[in-house]
């Protein structure tokens, strides 16, 4: 059982577990058949700069983006494991937000992604134990906020953690960040987005490293410290040579979004996860007075 403070939602303005589960369904929609628009701008930019194959990879990536918003349907096959992120949960959320996970399943549709992850049986509605996973946050805004991160396995399973050694500082973050890009070469279907999560705990650096995946990659850290380790990894991997979906060429990634949380004096976690180049996400609010704004 879960309890959540409700803070100004008040019995006159809920908003109905219906409501919530046909917003969570147009989200979904958004989610899987659009991609953002900083995201599709970097794809553009770097099909400019590409020759031979990897200029042929993103001319298909493009015309895929294209089709499928134009006709309504996932930009990929995996619609991934789904990630939910909402600020200020009323009450039903919950239960409209999964109810709203299994009608799109089937009317979008959806893959059926959610699976025992030992006998391997297979929910057909992405509902699982503890998937959906549903993140909250409370902030002091007049508004519930949802925000769905759809995971697809290719760049999921190339994530990877480490527990440096404090006195590696920066180089040691570099080198793990380096070597972890290497060794996932094609398989996380590149260009990707990295997000690296540092300090915290080791749960802490992968939820922030998921987490930053969020933020759009042409806004740099605040930090300009970590902004600046942002632009060097950056360019530190379109240097491997990688390329449109591991063939070779300029664009590895593209972006580097980097998150830190305060840790231990005597440890320094670091986290990667990766988001493919159909980096899928979409976000709705909620309003007290029942309006819905899609972000």
């Amino acid at each position: 059982m879960k309890t959540f403070i409700i803070p100004y939602y008040d019995s006159k303005t809920m908003i109905s577990e219906k409501t919530i589960k046909n917003t969570t369904i147009k989200l979904l929609r958004n989610a899987n058949t659009k991609l953002p628009s900083d995201v599709k701008k970097a794809l553009k930019s770097a099909y400019k700069k590409e020759k031979g194959i990897a200029k042929t990879n993103l001319k298909i990536i493009l015309e895929n983006i294209k089709l499928a918003e134009k006709v309504k349907t996932p930009i990929c096959q995996d619609t991934g494991i789904l990630i939910f992120y909402v600020k200020n949960p009323m009450k039903n959320i919950e239960k409209g937000i999964i109810a709203g996970v299994k009608e799109a399943t089937k009317i979008i549709p959806l893959r059926p992604n959610a699976v025992h992850p030992l006998s391997r049986k297979n929910t057909n509605n992405n509902v699982g134990e503890k998937i959906p996973c549903i993140n909250y946050e409370f902030t002091d805004d007049d508004f519930t906020e949802i925000t769905v991160l759809p995971k697809g396995a290719g760049s999921e399973n190339m994530s990877a953690f480490t527990m440096l050694n404090p006195l590696d500082g920066i180089k040691g973050v570099k080198d793990f960040a380096l070597k972890t890009v290497i060794k996932a070469g094609g398989k996380s279907c590149p260009p990707t987005i990295v997000g690296i999560g540092i300090g915290g705990s080791a749960d802490i650096s992968m939820k922030l490293a998921k987490k930053v995946l969020l933020r759009p990659i042409n806004r740099h850290h605040k930090e300009k410290k970590i902004a600046k380790l942002e632009s060097e990894l950056y360019n530190a991997f379109n240097l491997t040579g990688i390329g449109p979906m591991g063939l070779g060429g300029k664009t590895t990634v593209l972006g580097v979004n980097i998150e830190y949380a305060s840790c231990h004096t005597a440890s320094l976690p670091v986290s990667i996860n990766f988001n493919c180049w159909a980096a899928r996400k979409a976000s709705v609010r909620i309003y007290r007075n029942g309006n819905v704004e899609y972000l």
